[in-house]
């Protein structure tokens, strides 16, 4: 019996008893699986078809380059081979993510951008969101851009036939009263109504058109969020804060989405991802900005967000967490600088070190 919980996997049919919230994680290993490019981060792990697929982008820095979507597969998590390597003629594929559409298809959402190269650093020009299909994990669609430019759909999770993901702007807040703009823009309160700089909770049934559910009131610049939703029907959100006090923000709502209740965190979350494990409690992961840098897996509820364990990361740049609950272990992709390929570390004070993808597997004890 096969015991696997992936990001978009129905969690009703399996079994375990482990609760994210009464036990301790440890770490049962941490190794590198890919650094052929010279910088290789934000990933995504997922089960599909009985293997395991990890994806990522492949640039030579953080930003402003030509990225492209590299698709490692596994069938045991050990030995990991090139499945694929999506590209877009002068775009640079950021921040793949992973779902499975009800029709069995394997789906990616990245981000697609250009940038002004004229300045330094460069800003970004134009962003779009992409998406790609695949019945195999090989093959994949051209990279289709969806919603609209100037919007960033970072991940989606699939729940009775419909997708739904929070999509931003990166905007700064703007009203007439400069005083309502700028609590919008740092830590609130944040006025009612669809305004053009907020995030949106957004819908699907194909991957492809897209319907806004409701912008989401949460102040300080929000971008990169993940959203569950669990099998009684509830979504969660956990949200990144760019402004104010940055702390993160987790939110929950009833179908149909459109009302929410949020609570600010105590932590800065950075490429925030959790899962929903079978006995319905979560478990996060993300960078940590609390020096040094490192990957982290976290407790969560509605209401609260405490770090467990720090992976084996660290250097300049690290984090943008994959999950996947299987055969009662949480295996999580990740990358990280902290070392060279030899093993060696590397020094934190130069920027643009190389980069290396990881998975971890951790055991929930007593």
């Amino acid at each position: 019996m096969k015991h696997t919980l992936t990001l978009s996997a129905a969690l009703l049919c399996l079994v375990s008893s482990v609760s994210a919230e009464d036990r301790k994680p440890v770490l049962v290993e941490s190794k590198r699986i890919w650094d052929k490019a010279q910088y290789n981060s934000f990933t995504d792990l997922t089960r599909f078809r009985d293997q395991w697929f990890c994806c990522f982008r492949e640039g030579i820095a953080h930003t402003a380059d030509i990225g492209k979507v590299r698709v490692l597969r596994s069938p045991d998590g050990v030995a990991w081979t090139s499945a694929a390597l999506i590209e877009e003629d002068d775009i640079d594929l950021r921040d793949p993510k992973f779902s499975i559409k009800p029709d069995g298809q394997l789906m990616i959402i990245a981000g697609g951008l250009t940038y002004d190269l004229s300045q330094k650093p460069a800003p970004v020009k134009t962003k779009q969101p992409r998406v790609m299909f695949s019945t195999d994990g090989l093959t994949w669609t051209k990279p289709a851009k969806v919603l609209e430019e100037g919007q960033w759909l970072w991940r989606v999770d699939w729940h009775e036939g419909k997708a739904y993901g929070i999509s931003y702007p990166y905007k700064r807040a703007e009203h007439p009263d400069p005083k309502v703009a700028e609590a919008a823009e740092t830590n609130g309160p944040v006025p009612p109504g669809p305004y053009p700089w907020k995030v949106k909770l957004v819908t699907s049934t194909d991957g492809l058109k897209w319907e806004t559910v409701t912008h989401l009131d949460v102040p300080g610049r929000p971008n990169e969020a993940t959203v569950r939703i669990r099998p009684d029907g509830e979504m969660i959100a956990m949200v990144r804060r760019e402004r104010g006090n940055y702390f993160g923000w987790i939110g929950s709502s009833r179908p149909p989405y459109r009302e929410w209740t949020w609570h600010e965190t105590e932590h800065r979350f950075g490429g925030p991802n959790f899962i929903v494990l079978p006995d319905n409690s979560l478990i996060a992961a993300g960078r940590s900005f609390r020096q040094p840098y490192s990957t982290v897996i976290a407790s969560m509820d509605r209401e609260h967000y405490d770090i467990a364990l720090r992976l084996p990361s660290g250097g300049t740049d690290t984090g943008y967490p994959g999950m996947v609950w299987h055969n009662d272990e949480l295996w999580v992709s990740y990358y990280s600088n902290h070392e060279d390929k030899d093993g060696n570390p590397q020094p934190t004070s130069q920027e643009h070190q190389p980069t290396a993808i990881y998975l971890a597997r951790i055991r929930f004890t007593k």
